[in-house]
């Protein structure tokens, strides 16, 4: 749907996520502090000049490169790298590296001759093959990026702003490989990062903590644009407190289990108040303080933050669930 101000609204789910994402055209101002350069595997180190081209003073020419995010588009300012490499591969096999630049457009002096040209722009890149006449007018080279950015950023319940250092996102392939996985595009993204990326679909993991608390979700990313998505998740902080009374002093050297309301150990810890996110849903806590057990069933609710407190008073444990947690020592 469109809002009033003509941005390009859309609503993902991928149950039970809900991904928030807003496509605005971008100015170009928003895409250079993003993401890291496109590696680029098996270069050979600056070579000036085509392998046996003669080193009494060549003629060259000036050759103007320029890259668009889409077609008819600006040319883009900065945050480029560009490489030029000769067709004839070296004796090693791979194309030598002629020529490098960054920024914005840029200027090559190469001797007539035919060159592939690569064109990077954080994890999106073109590469054209261009020929250089040894006499007539050079038209100016344009390269089509077909590029555009994300900005990911995660809420907890409705609208709960979780924390930028307890927040990551993986960018995977949206296609679906033999052996069932997806292919990486990017890890370990920070919230309100822009990542400059190829157009098309990406399926995007967001992890909430180191537990369980994970959303996935497929966003898509349109030429020249800059699409800021906000993933909802169901899961909530809490601590854990082993007292001796409602409110009382968490007692030290509490070894703690919790285990989902399968019987699946999903955290383990050590302290007198732990603290871990998880997904909504129901857990027990179990708590082992001087070879005694202590147990206690909670519920977690999304966005809700609070303390799990488990008394001194709360009933021993049944069998099995003293069998799960001594199974962890």
């Amino acid at each position: 749907m469109r809002n009033p101000a003509g941005l390009l609204v859309l609503l993902l789910a991928t149950a039970p996520a809900l991904a928030f994402a807003q496509a605005k055209d971008d100015p170009f101002k928003s895409f250079p502090t993003v993401s890291q350069p496109q590696k680029m595997p098996k270069l050979n180190s600056f070579s000036p000049t085509l392998p046996g081209a003669s080193t009494s003073g060549p003629t060259v020419r000036d050759v103007r490169l320029d890259a668009l995010l889409k077609e008819k588009g600006g040319p883009v300012e900065q945050g480029l790298i560009w490489r030029v490499f000769s067709p004839i591969p070296g004796s090693d096999g791979k194309l030598p590296l002629v020529a490098t630049a960054q920024g914005g457009s840029a200027s090559f002096q190469l001797v007539p001759g035919e060159y592939f040209v690569n064109v990077a722009f954080g994890r999106a890149g073109a590469t054209r093959k261009i020929r250089v006449p040894e006499s007539g007018a050079i038209d100016r080279q344009s390269l089509i990026l077909d590029a555009g950015g994300v900005m990911l950023n995660a809420v907890s319940g409705n609208d709960m702003r979780i924390p930028r250092g307890e927040l990551s996102f993986s960018i995977f392939s949206s296609d679906v490989k033999e052996d069932g996985e997806r292919a990486l595009v990017v890890a370990d993204v920070k919230p309100e990062t822009v990542v400059r990326l190829n157009s098309g679909t990406y399926h995007v993991v967001s992890n909430y903590g180191s537990v369980n608390a994970v959303i996935r979700a497929d966003i898509q990313v349109e030429a020249g644009k800059l699409t800021e998505a906000t993933i909802q998740h169901r899961a909530a902080k809490l601590t854990l407190k082993l007292v001796s009374e409602p409110g009382g002093e968490a007692i030290a050297d509490t070894a703690w289990s919790i285990l989902t309301s399968s019987g699946d150990v999903v955290s383990e810890s050590v302290g007198a108040f732990p603290t871990l996110v998880l997904a909504e849903g129901e857990y027990t806590a179990i708590a082992r303080n001087n070879e005694k057990i202590y147990q206690r069933n909670f519920t977690v609710s999304a966005g809700v933050n609070t303390d799990v407190e488990v008394l001194l008073s709360d009933s021993a444990p049944t069998a099995q669930a003293a069998a799960n947690a001594n199974a962890q020592d």
